[in-house]
């Protein structure tokens, strides 16, 4: 009880629950509006009556995530004046700009042209509205480019001088292109292609248990699974490379993340731990010998720091369980898209149970998000940016009643309208399909 009564602890607990929201959505949109690009193209072949059923189901899915992205959004930028001042006071002149372009890109470009996209399909031309899809693509990815340019910097600055306490800018290519950006925006792009090609696959294959045996049904499940299968190696091997990176820029949060207390070479990986910062120890471990070098710095003999040289960790139980989390998410996606790519290219379509574990997995890449979200961001304590301003000294003198109160209304509202919000897709996907005339389509195999 008594660390809830610590103001700075319920701050950090409630931008928490702001961000673990708000990037629900735009882990879906960034990867989904290429998607309906991909749909809208298809949809102008001769064969493409399937792709122009799905982009009209999925753009509802888009609008939806959007406008949900967009209210959490603002509610978060909040946060920085109420709970957050020292973090402009001493980095606004990075921070502000960088928001400011994304927020140009979100609403300008972005919602502009999802008016168009949503209303406009029997009003404009039909390569006016495939530009208008092609332009929602593109402000989605560049709004996630100055986001991740932000956060990037955040864990890795770069590009500046400091002046009476405060960041200038030095040079805004440094800045933006910092050490970590390119594994973290790729990185963060892969997982928002892998929560959507989830999405696809787990409605669909409701859909299609449901009984629904339509063209468009056995588009987006085919194309949803091998989308599935192509990212996820793809996922590892930048998840490597970012790893990496951060052992060289943030070694100690790689040293929290393994649970190394003591600097080792040839050190082990530990599947399971229980990290003990009491005792600065870990119980009930299980290891592979060596792994953990071969793994992080590709040698058996490698050296990895460990958490008693550094003056200053982040907490360490929690951001070795939010990284395991995330590899095992990973890796029971790799298994589970490859089988069901494989039955798809032998066979047509994934068997029933298959059908059933990709229902189950629908939003198996939320999870996989948060969990790596975390892995980033507990990471990084007790700064929040890196060697440059501490968490603490950037927070409020909010008082903690009142920062408690507003941490419990957004998680009672942030559960009902995520409940909300699944109910509502499954309640489309169950629209979409009475719409659908029964009788046996088409498998998977005879979709164009």
């Amino acid at each position: 009880m008594n660390a809830l009564a610590d103001p700075l602890l319920l701050a950090r607990l409630q931008f928490a629950a702001n961000i673990s929201f708000h990037i629900l959505f735009p882990s879906i949109n960034m990867a989904l509006a290429w998607v309906l690009l991909y749909f809208k193209l298809r949809g102008r072949a001769d064969d493409g009556a399937p792709w122009q059923a799905a982009y009209r189901t999925w753009v509802k899915v888009f609008a939806l995530s959007f406008a949900l992205g967009v209210v959490s959004g603002v509610t978060m930028s909040f946060q920085f004046g109420t709970n957050w001042p020292g973090f402009m006071q001493r980095v606004g002149n990075i921070a502000g700009p960088l928001l400011g372009y994304e927020v140009l890109t979100a609403f300008f470009l972005e919602a502009t042209f999802l008016g168009v996209m949503l209303f406009g399909q029997r009003r404009v031309s039909e390569r006016m509205h495939l530009t208008a899809t092609a332009l929602v693509a593109v402000g989605t990815s560049l709004s996630a480019f100055w986001i991740l340019a932000l956060n990037s910097w955040m864990q890795t600055p770069a590009g500046h001088v400091m002046v009476d306490g405060q960041a200038h800018v030095a040079s805004w290519w440094a800045v933006i292109f910092n050490p970590s950006f390119p594994y973290r925006l790729t990185h963060m792009l892969l997982a928002s292609g892998l929560t959507v090609a989830f999405l696809l696959a787990g409605l669909s294959s409701y859909r299609r248990l449901r009984g629904e045996r339509s063209a468009e049904v056995a588009a987006t499940l085919r194309a949803g699974v091998l989308l599935a299968a192509v990212l996820i190696p793809v996922q590892i091997f930048i998840g490597d490379l970012h790893g990496l990176n951060t052992l060289e820029h943030q070694p100690a949060k790689i040293a929290a993340m393994e649970a190394i207390w003591d600097t080792e070479r040839g050190a082990d990986l530990r599947l399971f731990a229980w990290p003990d910062e009491r005792t600065r120890s870990n119980r009930f471990e299980i290891t592979i010998p060596d792994a953990a070098s071969l793994i992080l710095t590709h040698h058996w003999n490698g050296e990895l720091r460990g958490l008693n040289s550094f003056e200053d960790h982040p907490p360490v139980a929690p951001l070795f369980w939010a990284f395991r989390v995330m590899v095992g998410v990973g890796l029971l996606m790799l298994a589970v898209s490859w089988l069901a790519a494989w039955q798809t290219l032998r066979r047509g379509e994934p068997s029933v149970l298959v059908q059933r574990g990709l229902l189950v997995m629908t939003f198996s890449g939320w999870l996989a998000v948060l969990a790596g979200w975390y892995t980033t961001e507990i990471g990084r304590q007790p700064w929040l940016v890196y060697g440059l301003l501490r968490t603490a000294d950037a927070a409020s003198d909010v008082p903690t009643g009142m920062i408690g109160l507003t941490l419990g209304l957004y998680l009672t509202l942030y559960v009902a309208l995520i409940l909300a919000y699944v109910w509502v897709l499954f309640y489309m996907a169950r629209k979409a399909g009475a719409a659908d005339s029964p009788g046996a389509g088409p498998t998977l195999a005879q979709v164009p």
